[in-house]
């Protein structure tokens, strides 16, 4: 949605039935937050639209609500008239769909298209579910960010091959959780319980493994890296509520993260599964760019990249790892962090720009490989196993990184500033 640069005149949409107005903007809440949008940009979005449709709108998003109160702006006072209450689950990155949801917002503030056909098409795109062949590319994603990522730690070959087999086996477990609550909380600490298991086995009995990064490397996809970056830029932003209860969401996943693995790692001497101390040699130098294209195009598709779009994610993934490779090498790793959010953030406003779509389609595959969810697994794995001074020097190394990446994404959007609010 493209930002007012003048005042929005009430009457610049044809006006519609209160409750109508009123019910597409609910929708359109609910879909911007089930396709991953942070409060800040939410609220932006929820209140622009509201002004072209004749409404006053004061909104509060969390990961898990939004409350918005509608009152008329011609009114002398500010008492809310209509009060909801939406009850969400926290979004999950759709870029597709948030996309779809976009335009549709487009059409409608327009007048291209109607309040009840926008309403339709609002509800069409959240009932529509998976193909199988959309399915099956997102367990491949799985396990091609998993070897992508274990080739940029510079494992050996086999803790590649291994990395990606493990990475398969957790999209299996993930796409297996969706729609049943039970295995869908405890499916992280599952998930790092029997990729820790299966690599020390591995390890112990087949073929020599680094295991602490082929571990990393399994469960990068669900480390809360985006998460804790969110969160942070929330906080940053004021928006203290949805920051705070997002920063808890992301520290409970860690844990369950942290306690999978540490539980594995102290069953394994149990049944006699020792590593030999013997590694591999770690992947050529040459890998790295090989890894981060395959990287690029697996985020493409965890994320619902459009499919014309899927070169721009390849590409900012591509800067992103440059910018923190060139920064990290002469200066420092956080350094290299802020550049590459600089970078990214500065890309999705022209992105935004030039294209008139979200600039989250380079934003957030972008920032992944910047955001640093393995450190703070690392962190809590040293607490777990009482080197607690090992666990606060990461954790500070956590922080340090968080606060470089979003002081990035802020300067980016200084050099150049957004003009659409997704």
């Amino acid at each position: 949605m493209q930002m007012a640069n003048v005042p929005v005149r009430a009457d610049s949409v044809p006006q519609a039935d209160l409750k109508v107005r009123i019910g597409f903007v609910v929708d359109l809440s609910r879909r911007l937050h089930e396709y991953g949008t942070a409060a800040p940009r939410l609220e932006d979005v929820v209140n622009l639209v509201s002004a072209r449709l004749g409404l006053a709108c004061n909104v509060l998003s969390t990961p898990t609500s939004i409350v918005m109160s509608f009152s008329d702006p011609a009114r002398e006072d500010d008492i809310a008239e209509i009060t909801q209450v939406v009850r969400v689950a926290p979004g999950e990155v759709n870029l597709r769909r948030l996309c779809q949801v976009d335009e549709i917002a487009d059409q409608v503030i327009d007048g291209r298209l109607d309040l009840a056909a926008g309403r339709r098409a609002l509800r069409a795109i959240g009932g529509a579910g998976r193909s199988p062949l959309a399915q099956a590319a997102r367990i491949a994603s799985f396990g091609i960010s998993a070897a992508s990522v274990a080739m940029i730690l510079h494992t050996a070959w086999a803790g590649v091959a291994v990395a990606g087999l493990i990475g398969l086996l957790i999209g299996v477990i993930m796409l297996g959780s969706e729609g049943r609550p039970a295995l869908s909380a405890a499916s992280e600490a599952l998930s790092a319980f029997l990729a820790t298991l299966i690599v020390t086995g591995l390890a112990a009995f087949v073929v020599p493994l680094d295991v602490k990064s082929v571990v990393i490397a399994s469960l990068i996809v669900l480390m809360p890296g985006m998460t804790l970056t969110t969160a942070v830029r929330e906080l940053s932003s004021q928006h203290l509520i949805s920051g705070t209860a997002r920063m808890m969401g992301a520290l409970a996943t860690l844990l369950k993260l942290a306690f999978g693995t540490i539980a594995a790692t102290h069953i394994a001497p149990l049944l006699g599964w020792v590593p030999q101390a013997q590694i591999g040699a770690p992947v050529p130098q040459w890998a790295d760019f090989v890894a981060v294209l395959a990287a690029g195009a697996s985020f493409a598709v965890l994320f619902g990249s459009p499919r014309r779009h899927v070169p721009v994610v390849i590409g900012a993934v591509v800067i992103s790892y440059l910018c923190a490779q060139f920064g990290g090498r002469h200066v420092s790793p956080a350094f290299g962090v802020f550049v590459g959010g600089v970078a990214i953030g500065a890309l999705s406003n022209l992105f935004a720009r030039a294209m008139h779509r979200p600039g989250a389609v380079v934003r957030e595959p972008g920032i992944i490989l910047l955001v640093p969810g393995s450190v703070g697994f690392r962190s809590l794995s040293s607490v777990f196993e009482r080197d607690v001074m090992l666990g606060l020097d990461t954790g500070i190394t956590l922080i340090t990184l968080l606060v470089a990446i979003v002081a990035g994404l802020l300067i980016g959007d200084i050099l150049i500033p957004p003009r659409r609010k997704l």
